[in-house]
């Protein structure tokens, strides 16, 4: 990924936070015939002590990808995670007016994971990790849904269908594309300007200090 040093965002609490907060990843393999590319929902995993990270998500039986995971355990693997992103109008910009040397961009947030996959079909590692997934989004609800909701036999068929992915990371990389640089007066018109679209979100992101050079 190209990271110009104003982008690039090492700390392993903002890169962590991201993946937590936008979990479906992009999950691409280089297989037989070129890349091969599937959206899948993770979950991280960080040891306490050492930091590092494993990535664990399930795979449909059907999909084909973890026949060749299983079969390639030493193939590179690449997860890309997609946090807020947003388009920039020029006309956003002080320095529109002072001298039109200006054109469109975009502004996004994005962390990539790299690291060996393999797979498991352990019946209690599956379940395990069913029930994190699940917790983690249904915790805030107020009525939570619980996989002892749905009939266990029912349940039991399901988790025949899939197989566990586990990625160990060997590198985590992260892109800050929030207008860090523009001159304060230009960033300052793109956070007012995220804020007439009702986009806190995007318009948070958007430093009010230049970073350090």
């Amino acid at each position: 990924m190209y990271q110009p040093p104003h982008f690039r965002e090492d700390r392993p609490e903002m890169l962590h936070q991201l993946v937590r907060t936008h979990p479906l990843g992009l999950f691409i393999v280089n297989g037989p015939e070129g890349p091969i590319a599937n959206p899948v929902p993770f979950r991280l995993h960080v040891d306490a002590t050492t930091g590092d990270a494993v990535l664990k998500a399930h795979l449909a039986r059907a999909n084909p990808v973890w026949k060749f995971v299983r079969e390639t355990p030493e193939t590179p693997v690449l997860v890309v995670f997609q946090g807020p992103q947003a388009y920039v109008t020029p006309s956003w910009y002080a320095s529109k007016v002072e001298h039109g040397k200006v054109v469109p961009t975009w502004n996004y947030v994005v962390v990539q994971a790299r690291g060996m996959a393999k797979i498991t079909e352990e019946r209690d590692a599956l379940m395990a990790h069913l029930g994190q997934l699940t917790n983690d989004h249904e915790a805030a609800r107020a009525e939570p849904w619980a996989m002892e909701d749905a009939p266990a036999d029912f349940i039991e068929r399901q988790v025949n269908g899939i197989v566990g992915l586990t990625i160990n990371v060997t590198s985590l990389e992260g892109k800050w594309k929030v207008s860090q640089n523009r001159d304060a007066n230009d960033r300052a018109g793109v956070v007012a300007g995220y804020r007439s679209q009702g986009n806190d979100v995007m318009a948070a992101l958007v430093p009010s200090e230049a970073p350090e050079s």
